[in-house]
């Protein structure tokens, strides 16, 4: 390893440190720590910005950006307050059902949309509700960013890791369905049982406040009934393009900003207003984060930790398989997992061709189940739960790196050990 590799290495782990013990702003943290890649030349302007392969996911950014304009303009027209009156009825004021309620609609629209535009949507339906019947708000966000990454898995379109994999490996949406989505309802039921266990403390039931909810009327939420329609036109428009990528061939990034940009110009929605709503914290903390990932990609880092790993397994498949999995998921827990699987998947094509016949394609299943699930364990392991933690911070309820934490690792040993068993019996036997 490089001397550059090294001191990549020592800033990566100094600003991980920063983010997680919160000594300083988590955005501040990874601005600092890719300004210090490029410095001391782990990177250059022309890989981390430029690039074909540049460090900064620019479609993970305005993917983000274009969505939250959308959000900011649906906010306007009263139609979270109306979904937090219908669902907090629909429990009947049940804190628990509520949670199941919102978990099971946050996973399936996951993987209809994509993780990052579910959790854009579900969160302020969240703070409203859990507003009106009394209830901490961060337990239900936390579970509905883990809900977005199960859920995700289940589909080619679902979590932005899986559409590299679905690149690299030639699989289409079939694929994932039928290889993947089967386990993520098991691993949903798993979850939802969990919270119940995880998250009890939350479930503190008023009676009355239940009752004032069951009084209401949601269809008085609606503010602006022209509005309300011209948005949902647009973001059925958007999600659409979205399932039509292989016909369209138009990035999501590039989809939402045309939606952002439809809704800002054809409404009387002020554009001030509009971009008010993004959160450009949570957009800079993404771009110092991928620098920073960049960086260890550039100097070899993350290459020689994933051909450590192939080397280890020696050419046998189920071993690779496993350590595909569990290793995966340790990885991704601790670098975001879109670039993590942008850098390993060369590597398992090769392993893939290398065993040929059919059963090789079991480690693309492994990478994605590891990646995404892995993703569960900490507040930056995935795109959603950094936009969720943002969202939180923005609304004065901030969520710690290590109150995510706590139960993102249970969460992710529980899924992965059931996924463990589904991979070997399906794949391996």
């Amino acid at each position: 390893m490089t001397v550059t590799a090294v001191l990549a290495v020592a800033v990566f782990l100094g600003a991980y440190t920063l983010i997680a013990t919160e000594k300083i702003h988590r955005t501040a943290a990874a601005l600092g720590g890719a300004a210090i890649m490029l410095a001391i030349h782990a990177t250059d302007a022309e890989a981390a910005f430029f690039s074909e392969h540049a460090g900064i996911d620019w479609n993970v950014i305005f993917l983000l950006l274009g969505m939250m304009i959308i959000v900011g303009v649906l906010k306007q027209t009263g139609v979270f307050e109306y979904l937090a009156i219908w669902a907090a009825k629909r429990a009947r004021g049940r804190p628990y059902r509520l949670m199941v309620l919102l978990v099971v609609i946050t996973a399936v629209a996951s993987a209809l949309l994509d993780n990052v535009t579910t959790v854009l949507l579900i969160a302020p339906v969240t703070f409203l509700v859990c507003e009106r019947l009394a209830l901490p708000v961060v337990p239900f966000l936390i579970a509905e960013a883990m809900a977005s990454n199960i859920g995700g898995t289940a589909t080619l379109v679902g979590d932005p890791p899986n559409i590299i994999i679905a690149s690299r490996g030639g699989l289409t949406f079939n694929d994932f369905l039928l290889h993947l989505a089967p386990l993520v309802v098991v691993l949903m039921a798993v979850f939802v049982g969990l919270c119940r266990i995880l998250f009890r403390n939350a479930f503190r039931y008023d009676p009355e406040r239940a009752a004032e909810i069951m009084e209401l009327d949601e269809r008085e939420a609606i503010a602006d009934r022209r509005l309300l329609w011209q948005s949902l036109a647009v973001l059925a428009l958007v999600m659409t393009a979205f399932v039509l990528h292989p016909v369209l061939h138009y990035e999501p990034s590039v989809v939402a900003l045309l939606g952002a940009g439809v809704l800002v110009a054809a409404t009387r929605v002020r554009t001030q207003d509009a971009i008010g709503e993004v959160e450009w914290p949570t957009l800079v903390f993404f771009a110092g984060l991928f620098v920073m990932v960049g960086a260890l990609v550039e100097t070899g880092v993350i290459g020689q930790i994933s051909r450590a790993a192939a080397d280890a397994t020696q050419g046998r498949l189920a071993l690779t398989g496993m350590v595909l999995l569990w290793g995966s998921a340790a990885i991704s827990a601790i670098v975001d997992n879109i670039p993590y699987v942008a850098t390993m998947s060369p590597i398992v094509a090769d392993l893939v061709q290398a065993g040929g016949g059919e059963q090789a394609q079991v480690l693309w299943w492994a990478l994605a189940l590891g990646a995404d699930l892995g993703g569960n364990a900490t507040a930056v392991g995935a795109a959603a739960n950094v936009v969720v933690v943002g969202i939180a911070a923005r609304n004065g309820t901030p969520i710690s790196f290590w109150t995510f934490t706590r139960y993102g690792l249970i969460v992710t040993a529980v899924t992965i050990a059931v996924a463990t068993p589904y991979v070997w019996l399906r794949y391996l036997m």
